[in-house]
């Protein structure tokens, strides 16, 4: 009996284990479930597909690249859209300069050409003087943009460069509020500072979104991970594509530029009979802008108030524009290679524009750049005033100049034959179109107050604007496709405006030749810009040698900027990589063509190398001749 009692009293025991035994076992299952659940938080995620989230990311990057053209497109088109449709709508046929007043300027026609508009709304204020000093101030600042735009650009940046002018284009347009000296000529000087390096910036901005493009769309391939120099023409083909894309949107300022005068100055218009009673010579034979013109345009005069509504809508506008620049367009250069710009000195800045002039193909290039200026200008204030203006009336002027704006716009595109044809066809095309046009307009005469010829003066129009397209959507692309190595191209782009607005400036000159006098002017220019143009190319197929500058390493050790590491530099990293590739320790680039750099025309020893290393760092860039491929 004892034994039995204690068999059951073992059994027991082991099959009632103690409580404590029990918890312990519960909080250990527990900590095991949370450590679990912990390792599924922390650990990687089985469903995360590294491959596809990187896509993504540089697929959004690639949209963010397509805002910022488009951003930057419509920035420049409104901004100057309300610019030209203002002056069309201000200033009048005081036109011989006033046409003249800006780079890419309408005909301002209308309310302070009429004498009695003048009289009643101004009295002896002298509005014709006061349109004077702004034309000049438009027109002449800019012959000095070459000695500031880089200056500009190296303080301000090319993002807020483009903010900067569009706030002075709004300017201009506030101060028309209280029309009078002290407002007018100073808003209309700072138009003219602005002109050079709001274009040099918006051509940078958009070559420079092509290469940010092209590294995300090729973002596995190893030249673009490691950083290193890109095989030639890899930009090509978002260069041409964004810059025909810019064009596109901004020759439509011209069509939104006459929505004033449509909706609102029509209204008040005389007809042709009245306007041009005293005409007697039209095209060819005639002499400045249109002689003979009536002093009194207006049959009423508008109303004060309206006036103010349409200049408080174009102040809106322009507003708009402002705020598309500063906040839908991005950044073009992180800010530490903004900060290394301006850390190179302001010595070095200054020299890059006319160390980029001792590049041939540049130089050659000018002549189309004088070219450029003269043909788009002489459209505004030769073609449309002289020829239809003078044959149809003012009433037929928002018709002439809104064809002009579509047609352009729509055959920007044609420039995208560059991704198919050999260069230079777009470029000497348009310009063979504009030969032929010019040699027609040099013949043709038409009669005043002829409504027959407004079919001859539409197609002449159309056909004007087609060659417009290809010269100024060929011209950018052009330039973006030949310094395509370079990162900043805003000293490139400041060379082209600035001829362009010499051009400019000449034309505010020549406003009272006569009208065979220009055209002949215009047909020289175009021969010649031809010509050199063909030189270049025969130039480059030699794969004759040409310089290529480069911006100059910064000098980090200055003061306000010493938090920056040793080896930033504002040369690329593509430079960089290029810098230290074989080929070019070996005097050869990287298609194995010789390179002659004026260091090495000073000679190679040890002794000399050193001094042009100090001198390099102290203030010094190196400029390089470069064998070319094609």
């Amino acid at each position: 009996m004892e034994d039995a009692d204690n068999v059951y009293a073992e059994a027991e025991h082991s099959a009632a284990p103690p409580a404590d035994n029990t918890a312990e076992q519960q909080s250990g299952q527990r900590a095991e479930d949370l450590q679990g659940q912990m390792d599924d938080f922390l650990g990687p995620n089985q469903d995360y597909n590294e491959e596809e989230e990187e896509r993504k990311y540089y697929r959004r990057k690639r949209l963010c690249v397509i805002k910022n053209v488009v951003a930057a497109s419509v920035g420049g088109m409104l901004t100057y859209s309300v610019y030209l449709g203002l002056l069309q709508m201000q200033l009048t046929l005081q036109c011989q300069y006033h046409c003249c007043a800006a780079g890419l300027l309408q005909m301002q026609l209308i309310l302070h050409y009429d004498e009695t508009y003048r009289e009643v709304k101004y009295g002896n204020l002298g509005l014709e003087d006061i349109d004077n000093k702004m034309l000049m101030g438009i027109n002449v600042t800019p012959i000095v943009a070459l000695l500031y735009t880089p200056v500009l650009i190296r303080f301000l940046g090319t993002k807020w460069m483009m903010f900067l002018a569009s706030g002075i284009y709004a300017l201009f347009v506030s101060t028309n509020y209280w029309e009078r000296y002290y407002t007018l000529v100073p808003s209309a000087v700072a138009i003219g500072v602005a002109i050079v390096p709001l274009w040099a910036s918006l051509g940078n901005y958009i070559t420079r979104m092509a290469q940010q493009y092209y590294e995300f769309v090729h973002y596995k391939e190893e030249h673009v991970q490691e950083q290193k120099k890109p095989p030639k023409g890899a930009f090509h083909r978002y260069i041409i594509i964004f810059h025909s894309v810019f064009y596109c949107i901004f020759h439509l300022s011209f069509v939104f530029a006459e929505f004033p005068m449509v909706f609102f100055l029509n209204q008040y218009l005389y007809d042709y009979n009245h306007t041009l009673y005293n005409v007697r010579h039209c095209g060819s034979d005639g002499v400045g802008i249109i002689s003979g013109l009536n002093k009194t345009v207006l049959s009423r005069l508008p109303r004060s108030v309206n006036l103010i509504e349409v200049e408080s809508a174009l102040m809106g506008v322009a507003f708009i524009a402002m705020i598309t620049f500063l906040a839908l367009c991005g950044s073009a250069y992180r800010p530490t290679e903004e900060i290394d710009l301006r850390s190179i000195g302001w010595g070095n800045i200054f020299q890059l524009p006319f160390k980029h002039m001792r590049d041939y193909r540049l130089r050659l290039l000018c002549p189309f750049f004088i070219y450029s200026g003269f043909e788009v200008l002489f459209a505004i204030t030769g073609l449309t005033l002289c020829y239809s203006v003078c044959s149809l009336g003012l009433e037929v002027l928002w018709k002439v100049v809104g064809l002009y704006g579509l047609v352009s716009s729509i055959s920007s595109t044609l420039s995208l034959s560059f991704l198919r044809l050999p260069r230079p066809v777009p470029l000497l095309g348009g310009a063979a179109l504009h030969l032929c046009l010019i040699v027609v307009l040099f013949i043709w005469s038409p009669q005043p107050r002829n409504p027959r010829v407004q079919p001859a003066i539409y197609i002449l129009t159309a056909l004007w604007a087609v060659g417009t397209a290809l010269n100024k959507t060929g011209m950018s692309t052009l330039l973006g496709m030949l310094y395509e190595d370079k990162e900043r191209l805003d000293f490139v782009f400041t060379v082209y405006h600035w001829w362009q607005a010499m051009a400019i400036f000449v034309v505010y000159l020549w406003a009272w030749l006569p009208m065979k006098a220009k055209l002949s002017i215009l047909l020289v220019t175009l021969v010649v810009a031809s010509l050199c143009y063909w030189i270049m190319e025969r130039r480059l197929a030699r794969k004759d040698q040409y310089r290529l500058p480069r911006i100059p390493r910064p000098r980090h050790k200055v003061k306000g900027y010493r938090y920056l590491e040793e080896e930033n530099s504002d040369e690329s990293d593509s430079e960089k990589s290029e810098r230290e590739e074989p080929g070019e320790e070996r005097g050869e680039d990287s298609e194995g063509h010789g390179v002659h750099s004026l260091e090495q025309e000073e000679g190679e020893g040890n002794g000399a190398r050193r001094r042009r290393d100090y001198a390099y760092e102290q203030a010094g860039g190196r400029e390089e001749y470069v064998q070319p491929s094609l």
